[in-house]
C-alpha cells in the first residue's frame, strides 16, 4: 500500500537534503514545501541562467517583477527538491513540460514530479511509483455557499456538505477542491477534466476515497490521496497512482540515469560524479515551521 508522508519544509536552497531523498525511498513518495521568499536567489546571480536550464527563456519574457519572482522562485524550489531525490545537483536536473504544461525530468523517467504554488507557499511532490498529482489553496478561500459548489461538487458530495456542520462546510470544500486538482494534475488533465463527474469520500482527518457522482465505490486501482495543512496558513493534496510496476532499490542518479547519459552530463559542465548520500547535496537546514516533519535531530 502506498504510504504518503507529511510535506517536509524547506527554507530555502541551504539546506541538508538527505531527507527527501530516504523518505522517497521509504514511502515510494515524497512532498516538500516552501515559502517564495526564501526561494529568490541575490540580483544578477551568476549561475541562475544553469539553474533554470530551458526555463530561462520563458524567464527572460515574463514581463511583470512579480510574475518573474514567483516563476523564478517556484523553478528554483521545483529543481531542487528534485535534484534532492536523486542525489544530483539542481543545474543537472533538466526539466521539460508535456503539451498540457505537466513538469517532467528528462531523461530520468524512474520518478514522476508535480508542482503547485498560491500566494508565496510552494509545494513539490516527487514519486518513484508512479504518477503523481499536487495542490496547494489557501485555507481561508471561500468556496462554500459560491458558485464553487455547483462546479466542483458531485450529487453525494453536496449531500455530504449538506449533512455536515456548516463550521466545517468551507473547510471540506478547500479539501475536496485540493484533492480534484490534485487528482486532474496526476492525470495530465488539469481543469479539463470537469470536477463535477467524479468525486470523493473522505475519511479521517487526511484520507480520501475515490468515488463515482452518486457516491458509489469505484476500482480505483492503485489510487493513494491525502490532505495536509502547511505553514498555519494552507491545505495540500495529493495523488499518487501506483503503476504496480514494482518498486527501485535505490533512485540515485548513478543508478537509475544511463551511463552514457551521465558522462556526457557531467562531462559537458566538468562535475564529478555524485558520491555517497549527502555528498552532492545542497548544505543547509529542513527545518520544521508548523509541526510538519524535520531532519533536525534525525
Amino acid at each position: 500500500m502506498t504510504t504518503i508522508g507529511r510535506p517536509l519544509w524547506a527554507p530555502g536552497p541551504e539546506s541538508p537534503w538527505e531527507r527527501v531523498h530516504e523518505e522517497l525511498l521509504r514511502n515510494g513518495s515524497v512532498l516538500v514545501h516552501g515559502r517564495m521568499p526564501g526561494w529568490q536567489p541575490d540580483a544578477g546571480a551568476a549561475d541562475l541562467r544553469l539553474l533554470l536550464g530551458r526555463d530561462w527563456a520563458r524567464y527572460e519574457k515574463l514581463g511583470r517583477a512579480g510574475m518573474r519572482e514567483r516563476f523564478l522562485a517556484s523553478r528554483l524550489f521545483l529543481r531542487y527538491t528534485a535534484a534532492a531525490a536523486v542525489r544530483t545537483l539542481p543545474h543537472l536536473v533538466d526539466v521539460a513540460y508535456l503539451p498540457g504544461g505537466r513538469p517532467y525530468v528528462r531523461g530520468l523517467d524512474q520518478i514522476d514530479i508535480s508542482l503547485s504554488h498560491t500566494d508565496e507557499t510552494m509545494v513539490v511532490g516527487v514519486t518513484r511509483r508512479g504518477r503523481i498529482g499536487v495542490d496547494v489553496e489557501r485555507a481561508d478561500r471561500r468556496l462554500a455557499h459560491t458558485g464553487s459548489e455547483a462546479q466542483a461538487c458531485t450529487p453525494f458530495e453536496k449531500r455530504n456538505l449538506d449533512r455536515g456542520a456548516e463550521s466545517v462546510r468551507n473547510d471540506t470544500m478547500v479539501r475536496l477542491w485540493t484533492l480534484k486538482e490534485a487528482y486532474s494534475k496526476a492525470l495530465g488533465q488539469g481543469l479539463r477534466f470537469r470536477f463535477t463527474e467524479f468525486g470523493f469520500a473522505l475519511h479521517g482527518a487526511s484520507g480520501a476515497r475515490l468515488v463515482r457522482p452518486d457516491g458509489s465505490a469505484t476500482d480505483d486501482g492503485g489510487w493513494t490521496f491525502g490532505t495536509f495543512a502547511v505553514g498555519g496558513s494552507h491545505v495540500v493534496s495529493v495523488a499518487v497512482f501506483d503503476d504496480g510496476f514494482g518498486e527501485l532499490s535505490d533512485v540515485s542518479v548513478g543508478t537509475t540515469l544511463h551511463e552514457g547519459l551521465l558522462d556526457a552530463l557531467y562531462g559537458a559542465t566538468g562535475e564529478e560524479l555524485p558520491g555517497p548520500a549527502g555528498s552532492g547535496d545542497p548544505a543547509g537546514v529542513l527545518g520544521d515551521a508548523d509541526g510538519v516533519d524535520t531532519v533536525a535531530g534525525a
